[in-house]
């Protein structure tokens, strides 16, 4: 994004618009999305017990589902309209919910769909994926790459990121700085 992008995420979220995106935007950021999250936040935590609990063993497909994308809604996947979404069970309203406020806001994003259940693990790493466990899609990861910082090298716009915060999702880039197309059901 360039400085004027990044001032008008400053202004929405309350920090100082200097075009500038360091600690007190990160923080600011942060707190305008966990702001936007529900009270009483569905989603487990990060550790491994605890999506374990919650999920089930990561690469377990008997509690995945097809999830129908919402009508009227187009989701495409490398050019090719999709009609369902294989996710976690659990997650399966709460991202209906998500699909039809992005297309609200960002209808655009929507064809860059890049997927939800992978059984694999996390990049760079042992531990299982969200993806496999089917609770983490990935949108528009041509300008939102994995070690693109997020505002300044990726375009994640914060509308989208909002629509995830609304159902208690996490969106990396805010959270983690990098990693714009991936969102999560954890807190």
């Amino acid at each position: 994004m360039n400085t004027e992008q990044i001032k008008a995420i400053q202004r929405r979220i309350g920090a100082e618009p200097d075009g500038f995106w360091g600690p007190k935007s990160i923080r600011a950021v942060q707190a305008h999305l966990r702001g936007m999250m529900p009270q009483s936040n569905p989603w487990p935590d990060t550790s491994q017990e605890a999506l374990t609990k919650f999920y089930g063993k990561a690469g377990d497909e008997t509690r995945l589902v097809k999830m129908p994308v919402p009508a009227g809604i187009t989701v495409q996947y490398e050019g090719r309209n999709v009609t369902t979404i294989l996710c976690h069970e659990r997650v399966a309203d709460s991202l209906s919910r998500i699909l039809v406020a992005v297309f609200e806001v960002a209808p655009l994003i929507l064809r860059e769909y890049a997927g939800v259940y992978n059984n694999r693990p996390m990049r760079g790493g042992s531990l299982p994926s969200l993806h496999a466990r089917g609770a983490a899609i990935d949108l528009a990861p041509e300008t939102n790459g994995n070690h693109a910082a997020w505002p300044v090298a990726s375009d994640m716009p914060l509308c989208v990121m909002e629509c995830f915060a609304r159902e208690g999702w996490i969106s990396a880039g805010a959270f983690w700085g990098r990693d714009a197309m991936h969102a999560q059901a954890t807190r």
